[in-house]
């Protein structure tokens, strides 16, 4: 921390501290809950999907190697990396929805793309993850990681045999 040359030692230990507590009022600001994800799901499903995305429950989780996210349409559960507490809101509105859509839309089709076109940051949001994935030296192997992994989920087109929806694909199909 830089302070001015100019201070006296009583006024650089009151710097100090007022900014140590600056930091840490921000720490607390980001470390939202399960609850504050919850929160968050329900409030993106009523806004962009009318509120017909009823997810059982929407927590952190830190087993997730690859996966920005997952869901399981069958018990309506949505999980999300915890590597992303720290991204940009909009990033997590867009990966909190795209599971929301999951479970309205199984797969990767222009269906479920149509859901999400309403999100006025998601060209935004994914562009983010791509970086993301970049710094994290994933995707340069043509196994993208913004799409669950088709190695690592089991099947094509992001649906994993278990019944977990495979996450954050390549984006709206052609076809």
């Amino acid at each position: 921390m830089l302070v001015p040359a100019s201070f006296s030692p009583a006024e650089e230990a009151a710097w100090v501290e007022r900014m140590l507590a600056r930091l840490a009022a921000g720490d607390r600001r980001r470390q939202t809950t399960d609850e504050a994800l919850t929160a968050r799901a329900v409030r993106l499903s009523s806004h962009y999907l009318g509120g017909h995305a009823r997810p059982a429950s929407v927590r952190w989780v830190s087993t997730m190697g690859r996966r920005w996210a997952s869901c399981t349409p069958t018990d309506g559960t949505i999980r999300v990396s915890d590597r992303l507490r720290d991204v940009p809101e909009h990033v997590v509105d867009y990966v909190v929805l795209h599971e929301l859509a999951h479970l309205l839309v199984p797969g990767h089709g222009p269906a479920f793309w149509r859901l999400l076109a309403s999100y006025p940051r998601l060209d935004r949001a994914r562009g983010f993850l791509d970086g993301l994935a970049h710094a994290e030296g994933r995707g340069a192997d043509g196994d993208d990681p913004l799409d669950g992994g088709a190695l690592e989920s089991g099947a094509a087109g992001g649906v994993a045999a278990a019944g977990d929806v495979g996450d954050l694909s390549d984006g709206p199909s052609s076809g």
